[in-house]
């Protein structure tokens, strides 16, 4: 029988746990499984401590046969044999669901961390084990006020997990079995800007990370169950909560996959240290170059489209060092990010990106740049990265399908872009289609360097690359085995690729920088800014923590698109280290035309610029350094060489007062929005209030 008790000091007639139970502890992690199902029954800091785990099974299956698709396995099908080799626990099964597949799952300590390792090996002729979901924490027991926090946009945190998922988007479950479970989907590198996430409280929490250099697709597994053997009916059916990750092995007959990177690890401390556990092991392979000055006092772009895709002309080019520059700098913005600048127009046409004879073609582009650069502006100039316009001169011939996605009949995948005019029936059925390029062929590697070289030529600022920031929601599928293979590493070939055009960029201008679309750390390294794809002002946003994970990555709010919500959602993009996205009419606009928002923006970016060692090239630091009495003022702090300054704003209905308190710096100087009381380092906020303090450190 293996001991119940892993700890050699800790005699087994003083554990209060079933001696069926094998343990593994170290480094201040612990857990154990019963000898005789393999399931999870403890998880926590320590044999004494409290238990994360639920007692359910650690793992599901799920293979193919020629004739069905997804048919799962479950521990309750298979017999474990459960053994301990040094500090290792080990799950051996010899045969699954009455098949010849084979599974070891191992379980040690590791740097105070939990390690979860699997191989899957199958020997069932005319079968594919497509996935396999392991670790898995079953009926999770969350100490009370444990809050989901995901990477989500940069970060979301949910203050109930439970409703969270229990409640996901009811249209979507038509084409699930919601009867079943509920599921809150996420995926790293999409939704997900970093392959983690964590329950966490005030004091403690639970880190799920998959600690992978490969950069493959991973799903973030966040479900709900109704009782066991039960179907549920409604919401409140769903009591137990299940966490873990989701892998994709597709192993054929012969094959063996094997991982070992998910980690669990219950802490000790805010949700800052999820930061830092996360960022510790960034640190292995990340780095991101230090961007160009100019990016770093930038305080945000104005995105705007000059032709869009029906052809009407929203913008000309002598607008660009005209009223376009002139309404950036009534709020403080010197920078553009020029969609549509091409003949064909906004989402049409691509690759061409033909030079528009009828405004005067490349010359007079290039003069509006030269001339908008003479005002002390900086352009951005756009490419999509990703999509081949069927009707394009590139795709007919014959070059598309050589670099395009197919699926998993070999077809080519396709995307449809429907803009609409003021009509219904071009934005309804007059839809421009596109082909989705395959980021690792050579050949389209080489069309993006050409396209930063002609940016360059132009006398940009920046190249920047729409939707090359995550992994491929279409990937290239293999179809030279038995079983269609979908292509797992598209994130990666896209950070290889910007990698490439970095490279290349960068030996020839320093200066010059390079921008993409959608925010990951796999992606982000060899970005000098990101433009960030969904909202961050939501309830349930947390940009921050991205943030304080890698301070180094520029990025930016969006869909601030008139004059709704604006003092609140402009403040959290000081509040957050974030910069502006100007995207008014969603790109069809300029900010003089949303009068509330140009005064709020431009009273915002006078702060920035009236602290920019801090507030624009300063390190983010969250919640460092200070403490706030009055949790109903949120309050962040950023830091450079000996200042550190805190940004405090109150989005409550009710006036808030409190004080901030930074041990070892004394307050220096203040700057404020709206109407607040200021009063040293004591504060009175009222609704949509700002206020930021700039303090430094006292000689010791």
């Amino acid at each position: 029988m293996i001991a119940a008790c892993k700890n050699e000091d800790q005699p087994e007639s003083n554990c209060d746990h079933p001696t069926s139970w094998a343990w593994v502890a170290g480094d201040g992690v612990c857990a154990a499984v019963d000898q005789h199902t393999g399931a999870l029954e403890f998880l926590g800091q320590s044999q004494d401590g409290y238990n994360y785990a639920g007692g359910g099974g650690l793992w599901r299956l799920y293979y193919n046969t020629l004739e069905r698709k997804e048919i799962e396995i479950t521990p309750d099908e298979a017999v474990p044999a459960v053994s301990m080799a040094g500090d290792t626990l080990q799950i051996d099964y010899n045969s699954l669901g009455g098949k010849a597949f084979a599974m070891q799952l191992k379980v040690w300590p590791e740097n105070g961390q939990l390690r979860f390792g699997a191989k899957v090996t199958n020997n069932e002729p005319h079968t594919i084990i497509r996935e396999l979901q392991y670790p898995l924490i079953s009926n999770l027991q969350l100490p009370e006020g444990h809050k989901l926090l995901t990477t989500h946009t940069g970060g979301q945190i949910f203050d109930d997990p439970l409703e969270t998922i229990a409640n996901v988007n009811t249209r979507a479950l038509y084409m699930t079995p919601a009867q079943k479970f509920r599921q809150y989907d996420l995926q790293y590198p999409r939704n997900a800007a970093s392959n983690c996430f964590a329950f966490v409280g005030e004091q403690n929490g639970l880190y799920f990370g998959s600690h992978d250099t490969s950069l493959q697709q991973t799903w973030h597994g966040l479900r709900a169950y109704p009782d066991k053997g039960t179907i549920g009916h409604q919401t409140s059916d769903f009591k137990h909560l299940e966490a873990g990750f989701y892998r994709y092995p597709n192993a054929m007959c012969g094959e063996v996959w094997h991982d070992d990177s998910s980690v669990i690890v219950p802490y000790e401390g805010d949700w800052t240290q999820t930061c830092r556990i996360y960022r510790r092991w960034a640190d292995t392979w990340w780095e991101h170059a230090p961007v160009p000055n100019w990016v770093q006092d930038m305080t945000g772009w104005q995105r705007i489209i000059f032709k869009h895709q029906y052809g009407e002309y929203l913008r000309r080019y002598t607008d660009l060092p005209g009223h376009i520059a002139e309404v950036g700098e009534s709020v403080g913005c010197n920078a553009v990010l020029a969609f549509g600048w091409w003949k064909e127009g906004m989402d049409n046409g691509y690759p061409n990106y033909t030079v528009d004879d009828t405004q005067g073609g490349d010359a007079a582009w290039k003069q509006a740049i030269k001339d908008y650069r003479a005002r002390g502006g900086r352009l951005l100039l756009y490419y999509n990265g990703r999509l081949i316009d069927v009707e394009s001169d590139f795709y007919l011939s014959g070059q598309g399908a050589k670099v395009s996605n197919h699926d998993n009949t070999g077809r080519e995948f396709t995307e449809h872009y429907k803009f609409t005019g003021e009509g219904t029936a071009l934005g309804y059925y007059d839809s421009r289609t596109f082909v989705i390029a395959d980021m690792s062929k050579r050949s389209w590697r080489d069309q993006l360097i050409a396209w930063a070289d002609r940016a360059m030529d132009y006398g940009a600022d920046a190249v920047f690359y729409d939707q090359l920031g995550v992994a491929e929601e279409f990937p290239n599928w293999d179809l030279s085995g038995e079983f269609p293979v979908q292509d797992i590493f598209t994130g990666r070939y896209k950070a290889e690729a910007l990698q490439e055009i970095r490279d290349h960029i960068k030996a020839i201008d320093p200066e010059f920088a390079l921008g993409t679309e959608w925010l990951s750390d796999c992606t982000s390294r060899f970005c000098d800014f990101v433009h960030i794809v969904e909202f961050t002002a939501l309830p349930e946003s947390f940009p921050e923590w991205f943030r304080y994970t890698f301070p180094e990555v520029v990025w930016s709010d969006r869909c601030v698109r008139d004059d709704n919500d604006v003092p609140r959602r402009v403040n959290n993009t000081l509040l957050k280290g974030l910069r502006n996205d100007i995207e008014v009419f969603r790109c069809r606009g300029l900010i003089d035309e949303t009068p509330v928002y140009q005064e709020h923006l431009a009273k915002v970016n006078a702060i920035r610029h009236r602290f920019p060692q801090l507030l624009l090239e300063g390190r983010y630091t969250a919640c460092d350094g200070f403490s706030c009495s009055n949790k109903a003022i949120t309050a962040r702090s950023y830091t450079a060489g000996d200042q550190l300054a805190v940004v405090a704003t109150n989005t409550g209905d009710k006036r808030a007062q409190g004080s901030i308190s930074v041990p070892g710096y004394v307050l220096k100087e203040n700057a404020t929005i709206g109407n607040p009381s200021v009063s040293g380092n004591k504060l009175s906020l009222g609704t949509n209030d700002l206020v930021v303090l700039v303090f430094e450190k006292q000689a010791e």
